[in-house]
């Protein structure tokens, strides 16, 4: 496959259709390229530069999939209201504040501009437009319903980014809490507790057997802290690289995801959601059904899941029903099985499933609401033992010598 060039920022100067002149900035593989652009909008080039990148420039802002959500909602919009293709990526590409995203954009707008698909062109993205987005894209310009199609791929990655975002909810705010609360205790025992230490000496008494701990574990952390901060940070690195690297280590990683209490049920709400709506999108787009399931596979976001649809895909493939072939898995709940046997009866299958994926969808969405609630207390309660406990440890010694007074 080729590879596209990498656009360019320039700067160009010039007249327009009335003669005036203008002047302005453009994204261009090359300075010819930037030349027929602007000669397609009607303005004739005197001076087309390539723009100086800055000393010291800024890291470039990176394309989040909501980024990727957003741009296909608005292609959509555009195209539903009648605007051709290559206009609307202009559009599109002038009210975007990721210079990344715009830079994407334009590179896209240029392979379809050089008579190229839009379909083949999101392909040589891989990195932002995966192989399902692709091939609805490719199925709606076929059927020449593409205007239809970008509004469905719209409002899949709509529902997908939100899901992602409760999962998102329900893990960041114990987890920031909890963050903040050892970095709270150490420095606590890293700076204060040693004032407390240097008072106690002079006391000429035993210590209590817990602030005796507490002091303990403040020598250590003194002569340690550096040490500890590197060890944390260089596991949290080598998890991630890990997950990313090793396939054993992520699929592992997913298995205990959905054994864990209450988060369990959550992840499996989601991933039973996603299928559902994956699902759905793609059959009601038209791609065969053993075609939807594979790319259902590697949209379920869960090894154990990904496997099971993987057998499912098999399954029908032997002439087996849907219905039979999710059940034999085990692993999908009652409401999909009876929605897929009503679906596959009446031939409303897609429809069946869009109210399988929304019911799971507020599902997730009721279950994040109240582990928030319930985290609350909890964590309370652990920044209590934590900060509490260090408090007390390093007043009991005065309380007891008062009382010896």
């Amino acid at each position: 496959m080729a590879t596209t060039a990498t656009s360019e920022l320039f700067t160009w100067s010039g007249t327009d259709k009335n003669g005036r002149q203008t002047k302005g900035e453009i994204n261009a593989p090359s300075q010819a390229m930037a030349r027929a652009q602007l000669r397609q909008k009607g303005i004739n080039p005197r001076s087309v530069r390539r723009k100086p990148k800055p000393l010291f420039s800024a890291r470039k802002k990176p394309i989040k999939p909501a980024d990727i959500a957003i741009f296909t909602r608005q292609m959509a919009t555009m195209m539903k209201a009648g605007v051709p293709l290559v206009q609307s990526f202009d559009i599109v590409g002038d009210g975007l504040e990721n210079p990344s995203m715009k830079e994407l954009v334009g590179g896209i707008k240029n392979d379809v501009s050089a008579g190229g698909g839009l379909a083949l062109s999101l392909s040589k993205h891989p990195r932002h437009f995966d192989e399902l987005f692709c091939s609805l894209v490719g199925a709606g310009e076929s059927a020449g319903t593409l205007e239809t199609m970008l509004d469905r791929v719209a409002t899949y990655k709509e529902k997908t980014e939100q899901l992602k975002a409760k999962i998102k909810k329900a893990l960041t705010y114990p987890t920031a809490v909890i963050v903040v609360a050892l970095v709270v205790s150490g420095i606590l025992l890293v700076k204060v507790v040693p004032q407390f230490a240097e008072t106690f000496s002079s006391f000429g008494a035993d210590l209590p057997a817990f602030t005796l701990m507490v002091l303990g574990l403040s020598d250590f952390m003194q002569a340690w802290w550096f040490i500890i901060v590197i060890a944390i940070v260089a596991s949290v690195y080598a998890f991630k690289e890990a997950r990313l690297r090793s396939q054993k280590f992520s699929d592992a990683i997913d298995r205990i995801m959905l054994k864990l209490p209450i988060f369990g049920d959550i992840v499996h709400d989601s991933v039973v959601a996603r299928f559902s709506r994956t699902l759905a999108t793609t059959f009601n787009a038209g791609v065969p059904l053993v075609d939807a399931l594979e790319s259902t596979a590697g949209a379920a976001g869960n090894a154990v899941y990904s496997a099971a649809i993987l057998q499912i895909r098999d399954d029908v493939t032997t002439g087996s029903t849907l219905y039979n072939s999710v059940k034999s898995t085990g692993l999908f709940p009652n409401m999909l099985l009876q929605m897929i046997s009503i679906g596959e009866e009446s031939g409303q299958l897609d429809e069946m499933l869009d109210k399988v994926a929304t019911h799971y969808e507020e599902a997730v969405d009721n279950a994040v609401d109240s582990l928030s609630s319930l985290m609350e207390p909890m964590i309370m309660s652990v920044l209590g033992v934590l900060v509490g406990g260090l408090m007390i440890a390093m007043y009991l010694p005065i309380f007891m010598l008062g009382s010896v007074i």
